[in-house]
Formats: C-alpha cells, sequence, structure tokens
C-alpha cells in the first residue's frame, strides 16, 4: 500500500479526491485529510507518508510555505492545484506532478503510477527548480528536471543543442554529445522551452537558436549545428525560423 496524506482548505476537493483514490487507485491509503498547511506540517511529521497530495493555495499557508517549513522532505508530492497556463509550465521544468482541479480520474491514475515508478530521492532539487521558476518569472531558470528511464537528469538549459521526437518520448542532444531519451512529448517540450530561445522547426524537431552554426536553403533546408549535426527545416516553418535569426532584417 502507498501512504497517502491529502491537504486541501477545500472540503469538496479533499471528499472528491478522496473518493476517485477509492475508486480507482485501492492500492493508495489515505491516512488522513488536513485543511491547513499547520495541520498538514502536524500530520506528515506524526504518520510519515510516502504520498502527499497538497493544495497550493491556502488561505493563511499555502502549499509551498508549508513545504518550507519542514525540516526534510522524505515524500513524493503530487500538487493539486487550478494555477494558470505559465506556473503550469513551471510543474514541467521541474517534473513534479500536478493535478488541476477538478481532477480527471485517468490523469490521477497517471500521476500515481509516475509516483509508484519514480519514488526519487532528488525531490529537494525538483523544488528548488519549481520555486525558481514560479517565484521569479521573468529571468530564465537554470536547470531542468529531465525524466529518463534510469530517474530524473538535472541539466542545464543552455546545453541543450536540439530535442527530437521518438514516438511518446523526446531524444535530448546535449552538449558534449551526451543523450537523453526523456518521457515527455516533442509537443511538451516545445511547450516547455519556447521562451527560452528554442524554436520548433520541423514536426520532429526542435533546436536551440543559439546553437545554430548555418542554415543551407532548399525547399525547407536544414541547419547545421554547434555539434556538426544536421536538422531538416520543414517548409511550412522556413519563414519563422528566418524571422528569429533575422529578427531587424526589413
Amino acid at each position: 500500500m502507498l501512504k497517502a496524506i491529502i491537504i486541501d482548505d477545500e472540503k469538496h476537493s479533499c471528499d472528491a479526491l478522496k473518493m476517485l483514490l477509492d475508486k480507482c487507485c485501492p492500492h493508495v491509503q489515505v491516512l488522513t485529510i488536513c485543511h491547513s498547511g499547520d495541520e498538514g506540517i502536524n500530520k506528515i511529521n506524526e504518520l510519515k507518508p510516502q504520498l502527499v497530495f497538497l493544495d497550493i493555495e491556502m488561505p493563511h499557508m499555502n502549499g509551498f510555505q508549508m513545504l518550507e517549513k519542514l525540516p526534510e522532505i522524505s515524500f513524493e508530492i503530487i500538487f493539486t492545484t487550478s494555477y494558470d497556463q505559465y506556473a503550469i509550465t513551471a510543474f514541467k521544468f521541474s517534473a513534479l506532478d500536478y493535478l488541476l482541479k477538478p481532477v480527471d480520474r485517468e490523469e490521477l491514475e497517471k500521476a500515481v503510477k509516475k509516483v509508484e515508478r519514480k519514488m526519487s530521492p532528488a525531490i529537494s532539487q525538483q523544488l528548488e527548480i519549481l520555486m525558481q521558476k514560479i517565484n521569479q518569472p521573468f529571468v530564465p531558470v537554470q536547470r531542468i528536471a529531465l525524466p529518463t528511464m534510469q530517474g530524473l537528469e538535472f541539466v542545464p538549459v543552455e546545453s541543450i543543442t536540439r530535442c527530437d521526437s521518438s514516438n511518446n518520448y523526446t531524444e535530448f542532444f546535449l552538449a558534449g554529445n551526451k543523450r537523453l531519451l526523456v518521457s515527455r512529448t516533442l509537443k511538451e517540450v516545445e511547450d516547455m522551452l519556447a521562451e527560452y530561445g528554442f524554436l520548433r522547426v520541423h514536426h520532429s524537431h526542435i533546436v536551440n537558436l543559439n546553437a545554430i552554426t548555418r542554415y543551407i536553403k532548399g525547399e525547407g533546408g536544414y541547419l547545421v549545428m554547434a555539434d556538426g549535426s544536421t536538422v531538416d527545416v520543414s517548409r511550412s516553418r522556413k519563414e519563422l525560423l528566418i524571422q528569429k535569426l533575422q529578427p531587424y532584417k526589413e
């Protein structure tokens, strides 16, 4: 059994989540339900859960403030949130799981399965990345947490040269000829990296604009990257690419 605690100030949200867990995740044992950050801290220290479902927006003490008051975080976290799209991108950077309210059954099952597969000691680093992105929305993050088959890899964003689609996975090409196969779709990666100088130039390729060394003309043409690799450019994305590479050309 996976021992869990629900922390949310909204009683109806707690009841709905508990009902879903009982129905579709019977192996998750909800030890208790807390309706405030203070109560949550006490119960975490007392019951030592493996998983905490944590609401972000709570009065007096939000979810992040509650986590900062804990001496250590030795449990997995699934955030429950009504946050906007920007904040959702922040969660993707940290590779921490989240559920949008009202919680969807299939999304809940997926999130719990991810926790069971991971049970990772890297939670503090994930929270550090999340808080950096949440608290400093106009400062580019320095690192990104990438979920791989072996666990989480924390890599500098600037070290990413390009990303290639591989079915429901994405292959990251990093400086030093390192590669990582990540359990994220290329669309998820595109949304995550768009504001950091990355551009989707083909249905299968995203590139770091700062890692391009040459553009070779053609119907769509192709790019030569800093690592010597070449990337095809689709005809439909050629104009946008040229605009990005020559922003001041009239």
